[in-house]
């Protein structure tokens, strides 16, 4: 358990880190040039270099993916169920399903790199490539179909757009190329390869730094039961679905640690401008952000400690 602390706390306390320096110092332009800084160059600088180089020939692949996918669906299912139980009005159950399933990718990449290095980044570099396109794909259809009306035909994304984006998704293609490059044999050329690793050495420090900027206590402070409920089933029932399928399908040692990390994730901050733009419950959605990313720092660790038993 030690060592599991020792290996994220240092990822919990630069997301920390990184509201107190909004809240103290840095100016507010700085956080959204940085955020796109991250997102579309340093985290798939990362995840191209480590992709290329890292052995997957022994990697369970298919199955982990399987367990992955079936976990997500089984947990829109159950937010679905819960509509009807809690009496959400529209806009609440669309933020409740995007905090059910919707996983922080920036957590994922700087928590596997902690706890298991080079492998740990290729295996979430595949549950990336698997994973985002399917949670973006049932966000934005509950969303255009419990969005609050109004917003549902103003500049909301259609379903062709949402394919040409995750088609032009930076992270998703870094993966891609990266295991071609890899498949393939190839290497990067001689200038573009150091290049590209050290634009990657920034991704963990500032996408965790803007993950803390994002944070909104005071949403959090307000939680109800569309927060609880969705936080509750996003940091448990997603990774505990996510065990079973892994334990059903054979995937174990570290293929298998890292499903259930990734299903355990805190809730992106990309959430909550779909929300927005889509008319969920924008309030909700950021207490959901919140609300999972402080809890993560304490279910995380307990997760990893549970799949020690195993």
């Amino acid at each position: 358990m030690v060592d599991i602390v020792f290996a994220l706390g240092p990822v919990f306390l630069l997301i920390l880190l990184g509201h107190v320096i909004k809240a103290k110092w840095a100016e507010q332009g700085f956080w959204a040039p940085a955020e796109l800084m991250t997102y579309y160059v340093f985290f798939p600088a990362l995840l191209l270099h480590t992709t290329a180089r890292t052995n997957v020939a022994d990697l369970q692949i298919a199955p982990m993916a399987l367990a992955l996918i079936a976990a997500t669906v089984l947990a829109g299912a159950i937010a679905l169920k819960a509509k009807p139980v809690l009496e959400l009005n529209g806009p609440d159950f669309s933020s409740l399903f995007q905090g059910s399933i919707r996983p922080n990718s920036y957590v994922a990449i700087a928590a596997a790199f902690a706890l298991w290095g080079e492998p740990g980044l290729t295996l979430v570099a595949i549950a990336i490539a698997f994973i985002v396109p399917l949670v973006n794909f049932l966000c934005v259809i509950v969303m255009e179909t419990y969005g609050a009306r109004e917003f549902r035909n103003e500049g909301a994304p259609r379903l062709t757009t949402l394919l040409n984006a995750i088609a032009r998704n930076p992270l998703i293609l870094a993966c891609f190329l990266g295991v071609i490059i890899n498949q393939t044999g190839a290497n990067l050329p001689p200038v573009l390869g150091p290049l590209v690793e050290i634009l990657g050495r920034a991704a963990l420090p500032i996408g965790l730094l803007c993950v803390g900027a994002g944070l909104d206590f005071q949403a959090a402070r307000d939680a109800g039961k569309t927060v609880v409920t969705a936080s509750l089933n996003k940091l448990v029932l997603l990774p505990l679905a996510c065990l079973v399928c892994c334990m059903a399908l054979g995937v174990e040692g570290i293929t298998r640690d890292l499903s259930v990390l990734y299903a355990g994730l805190p809730v992106s901050a990309s959430s909550y401008v779909l929300a927005r733009k889509m008319g969920g419950n924008a309030p909700a959605m950021a207490g959901i952000i919140t609300l999972t990313t402080l809890a993560a720092m304490l279910s995380m660790p307990l997760w990893m400690l549970v799949l020690n038993w195993f």
